[in-house]
């Protein structure tokens, strides 16, 4: 049964590599599952071939509801209930609409099922199943493609989510109920971290208490994240799994304890057994607090299968029940393999029954909790290197700490202080604070673990999967049992993922990658030994910008440690906006910019005449002139990157005059075989007699996807057509790369083309 979960396992992650939908004839192979039944030697096969098949017809069945391409960025009515908490800040409420119909032309759709909405600016009041009928405009789920990004539409798809989009202001807006009985856990979810906001207030960690209470983490600061990540504790701060089994397993013993005192109520049922329904009772109601996520689905899953073989009566060993767990997450929910929490979740307790077997009988329960810390922080190493291209290296020494202060007093109280708010706030509220007050004692140990130098384990480069086999080799060896000769020697097979090394150019070659930022510019270009980033896209809010969730991770994937130059091209937000995300963890040695006021540090003003060369790499600034009274737009700065073989040319945001002055003043210095788009491919801007200096090969738009700006104008790809050059768009293609050589320019390579799954090509 082992090894067919395994096989099963094996044939749902061989689906999830698809980049796109198989046909589905593949079906018909459904009618070889029974063959497995009569012929043993087909049964690992069969269920190879079973894992696939049930990991395509789930996802077919979520991509099947997908937007009808028709309804796209036009104003449609829909008719439905909120189905998750309200996501507050200053500008805009976001949450999650189950539809019920979707009208546009007096037609009635029952596609898609369920959609993110945001309504900006002033909102009525929001709840938890409320009915609702909105105008809104939607679009399919899209978001940034980029190497070592978030896959936004991943995420989407794992959520059910099948389009995005946001209320229309200027139109009626019609509550048609308020909220009844249709969503009583969200509803109850809702009450309670309004409690917690009321009570607990401005408290700095009313976040990580709503977190512990009803699994809603929105309220946790951005720097609070940064310490969990950095110590390895994210795991904590949220109804995770530790939690559940801790919450079952406390449950279980007070209730076998209680039951067996109770009289003659163990000769009706045995103690066991009510323990093991109360115990499961719990995890039920803590996971619903959650509102039933997907990390706590795996959690309940896990503990229903032991309880279930109490309740059975049934001796059933930990590597089964471990099967049984994976078998019944795989078969609940296939699509759980795309989170790196399910393979965190199963790893863990994978290397703690291998770590801890047969060992330290003999040692006190401290020296077995900290050998189990060793073993989780050890045998999860690799793969979270492997996942975040980093690991926290101080991650049992933080655990030995932080897991039973969190686990044995601060959830309890939280759950506790929770309850109570229900039937009596006044001391409900008092056991929350004294929660978050055990939290702040906690809190300095971690900020102080965060900070030590070294703490975290980064590698050079994004490691491959062989590298991770072999890793995962070397930790079973340095954990095996006593008596393993040599165990030591595991630590070897680290080697090849921490030594991997980043690919550069070679010298006098330069590589350079537009990155997909939406309707922004981003764009990075290297050398031999060095890196320059030109523009950081758009700030979106004070948690999210692309210079922290593209940028950063881009070039760490990429291996580059340092960056030697940031060009802000102007001051508007779409170019600006991710620049402190992206310096606080890349600090430039040179910094230039249209803009040196907005800037802090030591910004030079760019103008005509900058010069440097790097590897064999030229790179000079055209555009503006050292005493130019250009302003806004038209000021940016113009850069020209050139080898003995081929130049590029980006032109931040410069419109028509800027053009006009850059062709008279020396039209064969604008020569470039690729070219970034001016201002995005507005109707402002490319025009005809700049087109035909610069002459390119191939011209990069750099925008959003759907964008109210409708960039690139359609005169401006005509004019671009009419010179036979070749348009790539990000919003289309994502991250677009080239190598430019010694002798040329190599062909295109879009991320969106590369990293495609089956998610990202339903369109």
């Amino acid at each position: 049964m082992r090894l067919a979960t395994l096989f099963f396992l094996l044939g749902v992650v061989l689906f999830q590599q698809c980049p796109e939908l198989p046909d589905r004839r593949w079906l018909l192979a459904t009618a070889l599952l029974p063959l497995a039944i009569w012929w043993q030697p087909l049964r690992l096969p069969v269920a190879v071939l079973a894992g696939f098949l049930w990991a395509f017809l789930h996802a077919a069945w979520i991509l099947s509801s997908a937007l009808p391409e028709e309804l796209e960025g036009i104003d449609v009515e829909v008719e439905g209930i909120i189905a998750s908490l309200i996501d507050h800040d200053a500008h805009r409420a976001r949450f999650e609409f189950k539809l019920n119909r979707l009208i546009h032309n007096q037609q009635i759709f029952t596609l898609p099922r369920r959609i993110s909405l945001n309504w900006y600016g002033e909102t009525p009041t929001l709840s938890v199943g409320d009915r609702w009928r909105l105008t809104v405009r939607l679009k399919r789920p899209h978001g940034f493609m980029n190497p070592g990004g978030f896959d936004y539409e991943k995420w989407l798809f794992q959520r059910r989510i099948n389009a995005t989009g946001y209320v229309r202001t200027h139109s009626a807006q019609t509550l048609l109920a308020p909220a009844g009985y249709s969503l009583p856990i969200g509803q109850l979810r809702q009450h309670l971290k309004r409690q917690i906001d009321h009570y607990l207030g401005e408290h700095p960690y009313t976040g990580l208490i709503t977190a512990l209470a009803i699994g809603e983490r929105q309220g946790i600061s951005s720097q609070q994240w940064e310490v969990l990540t950095r110590t390895g504790t994210n795991h904590l701060m949220a109804i995770s799994g530790l939690h559940i089994g801790l919450i079952a397993g406390l449950m279980f013993f007070l209730g076998r304890t209680a039951w067996r005192l109770s009289g003659k109520a163990p000769l009706l049922i045995p103690a066991p057994r009510a323990a093991a329904l109360l115990a499961l009772l719990a995890a039920c109601t803590y996971a619903a607090l959650a509102g039933f996520s997907i990390p706590t689905q795996r959690a309940l899953i896990m503990v229903a299968v032991v309880m279930i073989a109490l309740l059975l009566q049934r001796q059933i060993g930990p590597g089964h029940i471990l099967a049984l767990a994976l078998a019944g997450v795989l078969l609940f929910d296939p699509i759980a393999v795309l989170s790196t929490g399910f393979w965190l979740s199963f790893s863990a307790v994978v290397v703690i029954l291998y770590g801890m077997s047969g060992v330290l009988q003999k040692k006190s329960s401290w020296q077995r909790w900290g050998r189990v810390q060793w073993v989780v922080g050890l045998g999860l190493l690799p793969l979270l290197a492997f996942s975040f291209q980093q690991a926290p290296l101080l991650s049992p020494l933080a655990n030995l700490i932080a897991v039973p202060w969190v686990s044995f007093t601060v959830v309890p109280l939280t759950l506790l202080g929770a309850l109570l708010l229900l039937f009596y706030p006044p001391l409900g509220s008092w056991l929350l604070l004294q929660a978050a007050t055990l939290l702040s004692w906690l809190w300095p140990i971690l900020q102080h673990l965060a900070e030590i130098e070294g703490a975290q384990w980064r590698l050079n480069s994004e490691p491959s999967v062989w590298s991770l086999v072999l890793a995962a080799i070397g930790v079973l060896w340095v954990l095996a049992p006593r008596g393993i000769p040599a165990r030591w020697v595991g630590i070897g097979w680290l080697l090849p993922m921490a030594l991997a090394g980043s690919k550069s150019p070679p010298s006098g070659e330069a590589w350079f990658t537009l990155l997909d930022v939406g309707q922004g510019l981003a764009a990075v270009v290297q050398t031999r030994y060095h890196t320059l980033v030109y523009d950081t896209g758009p700030k979106f809010s004070n948690q999210f910008d692309t210079g922290g969730a593209v940028l950063v991770p881009f070039l760490r994937q990429a291996g580059i440690d340092s960056l030697d130059t940031l060009i802000i091209g102007h001051g508007d937000n779409d170019h600006i906006g991710g620049a402190n995300s992206l310096l606080q963890h890349y600090p430039a040695e040179r910094l230039l910019t249209a803009v040196p006021d907005k800037l802090a540090g030591n910004a030079e003003p760019c103008h005509q005449g900058q010069t440097w060369s790097w590897d064999g790499v030229r790179f000079s600034i055209l555009h503006p002139a050292r005493e130019s009274t250009l302003k806004g737009n038209n000021a940016s700065c113009v850069l020209k990157v050139e080898t003995d073989g081929a130049t590029l040319l980006l032109t931040g945001d410069i419109e028509r005059q800027a053009e006009y002055l850059l062709v008279n003043r020396n039209p064969s210095a604008l020569n470039a075989n690729i070219m970034v788009a001016p201002h995005h491919g507005s109707k402002t801007s490319s025009s005809a007699r700049f087109i035909e200096a610069v002459d390119p090969d191939y011209v990069l738009f750099p925008a959003g996807y759907r964008n109210r700006f409708n960039h690139p104008h359609p005169k401006v790809l005509d004019r671009y057509s009419l010179q036979n050059v070749r348009m790539l768009n990000s919003a289309e293609h994502g991250a677009i790369h080239f190598e430019i050589a010694k002798n040329g320019v190599s062909p295109p390579e879009s991320y969106r083309t590369s990293a495609r799954r089956y998610w990202n090509n339903h369109r």
